[in-house]
Formats: C-alpha cells, sequence, structure tokens
C-alpha cells in the first residue's frame, strides 16, 4: 500500500497543541522521511469560551472543529489530547483513532513562584485551576487551600499567576514540558496524591475510516502499551457515563509482564465522598478490564453521586 505524499494535519491553535504536532511531524519525517505534512490549525469554542465548560457542551468544545476539518475534507489527520475527547460518547462516524503515540507524563505539576510543595502551602493559599478533578482532590487532601477558577492555555495561567490572580497553579506536567516551561515546576505531584484525568499524557491520531493507505501510515506511530492504557481508560469512562463536571480520575498502566492494571476514583464535587477501584487483569482484553472497574464503582453508588452533579 502506498504512503500518501501528502498528510494535512489539523489541531487546536493553542501552543501546547502545535507543540504536540510538531511532535508527531518529527515521528512522521524519521519512519517515513518522504511524507510532505502541513498544519491546518482552528480555532475551538473551548479555547475561545473562558467560562464554565459544560455550558458549551464540555469536553466536546475542545474538538467538535477538529472534527469538522477531519469529515469535511479540510485535513487527512488529527492530533488530540485523549483526555479532551469525550467517551460517554463514540467518535463521530466515520473517524477512527488510528494510533495512540507513547505516553507522557501522567502527572499534575505544581507552580508556586516561592518554591513551596503542596503540603506546605499555608491556609488560604489560592490555587488556580478550573478542573472538577483537581478541586474535588485538593478539597479531599487539603481542604485548607482555596481554588479560585481558572482557563486559558497554560502560557496564559501562568501570566495569571504572575498577575497575582491566584498564589500557586495545578497543570499537567506533560503540557508544561510540551512548551518548554517545565522550569516553573515546583513539585510534581505522585498519582496518589492527585489521580490524573481519564487519558492523560496520550496523544491520539485520528483518521477518516476509508482513508486505508493513511491508517497505515501513521498506526506506525503507535505505542502497543499505550493503546492497551487508553482502551481500558475509555471503555472506564464510557461504562460510566461521566460529563465534563463529574470529578472522575483514574489510569492504567501495562507492566513489564504484559499485565494492565486500572486504578480509577470518583468524588463529591466537596471531597467529602470518594470511590475507590483498583484492578489487574492478564495480557487479555483492556476494555474488559475497563468495564469491571466501571462497574466496582457503580457498585459503590458512583450513578447516583455522578448524576446528583449538576452538567
Amino acid at each position: 500500500m502506498s504512503a500518501p505524499a501528502l498528510i494535512r494535519i489539523v489541531s487546536r491553535d493553542s501552543p501546547m497543541a502545535l507543540a504536540q504536532v510538531e511532535r508527531v511531524r518529527a515521528e512522521l519525517g524519521l519512519l517515513h522521511p518522504g511524507i510532505a505534512t502541513e498544519v491546518v490549525p482552528v480555532k475551538t469554542t473551548g479555547d475561545k469560551w473562558m467560562g464554565d465548560l459544560s455550558q458549551v457542551e464540555g469536553k466536546g468544545a475542545f474538538t467538535k472543529e477538529v472534527d469538522a476539518a477531519l469529515l469535511n475534507g479540510e485535513a487527512d489527520l488529527a492530533v488530540h489530547c485523549v483526555k479532551d475527547v469525550p467517551a460517554d460518547r463514540p467518535l463521530p462516524a466515520g473517524t477512527v483513532f488510528a494510533a495512540f503515540l507513547r505516553r507522557d507524563d501522567i502527572r499534575d505539576a505544581l507552580v508556586h513562584p516561592g518554591g513551596l510543595t503542596l503540603d506546605e502551602l499555608p491556609a488560604g493559599t489560592r490555587i488556580g485551576t478550573s478542573s472538577v478533578r483537581r478541586v474535588a482532590q485538593l478539597a479531599a487532601s487539603h481542604p485548607d487551600l482555596e481554588c479560585v477558577p481558572f482557563r486559558g492555555n497554560a502560557n496564559r495561567r501562568l501570566e495569571k499567576l504572575a498577575a497575582g490572580e491566584a498564589d500557586a497553579l495545578l497543570l499537567a506536567a506533560a503540557g508544561l514540558r510540551r512548551i518548554g516551561r517545565e522550569d516553573v515546576i515546583t513539585e510534581i505531584l505522585s498519582p496518589e496524591a492527585m489521580c490524573p484525568p481519564i487519558g492523560a499524557g496520550i496523544l491520539a491520531l485520528q483518521c477518516r475510516e476509508g482513508d486505508a493507505e493513511l491508517i497505515d501510515t501513521v498506526s506506525d506511530l503507535g505505542d502497543p502499551d499505550t493503546y492497551r492504557e487508553a482502551t481500558a481508560e475509555r471503555m472506564f469512562l464510557h461504562v460510566l457515563q461521566g460529563h465534563c463536571n463529574s470529578p472522575i480520575a483514574g489510569y492504567a498502566k501495562a507492566g513489564r509482564g504484559g499485565e494492565l492494571s486500572l486504578r480509577a476514583c470518583v468524588f463529591t464535587p466537596d471531597g467529602k465522598t470518594v470511590l475507590n477501584a483498583h484492578e489487574w487483569a492478564g495480557r487479555l482484553d483492556p476494555a474488559t478490564l475497563g468495564t469491571s472497574v466501571a462497574v466496582a464503582l457503580l457498585r459503590q453508588g458512583a450513578r447516583e453521586l455522578i448524576d446528583s452533579i449538576a452538567h
């Protein structure tokens, strides 16, 4: 099967999204040096809207315009952060994930201008974050800290921090590295201290279903362990039917021997209720593991907890 001569890659137009595209272009260039690529940047609803995401279709706000460019033929390949792709509904009809790139760091990073760690922050410290997942976990582990709503790309949030709109920030460690700002990281939080979002650190390549040559070409970039982790996590979220205001966290981990584990949590927004599940599977079927962990949480009352949160 012959490879395409030109691949048009669509992405959000934020600095981080464009940095992610450069990673894809570099990896494609190494494997298929003859293929030309061009970037098709789009501004998404989520990037334009600075209010509550639940008012603009939740997470789909970051993917709708990208999906449209793919489906109407303006682009051939989309690069997504898996954590931004809704899992409570299928991918848009006619599209498919062709590859999950090797996973980056899944952890959250604390940015504090004074160099303090999370445990050292004094009571009343204002943490800039709009993530319901982070807010709920901080309420559970550090109830004396105050969360202030922060939206915008990572550079914008760092500017707001410098302007005094918050005393500290929580951001994805991988995202700060992608934009070359790991210098601001004060502390990397363990997944036990701050459980990551589903799909953290994973870039997915999405194509039109019928583009067999392109799918064949870009699937070479995929990482088998990341595929299994992403499949388990997304099936977990699909079965749970969480929405963008649900404080849900979790991560799968493929071990060296091929075993796969999935740890996940569902919280109330105030952090007072925390449901936990952690299961292991052998080499087989990551989707079954995702389903099993979701069912374990549903047995603990996750459905009522999720449905009780306005969205």
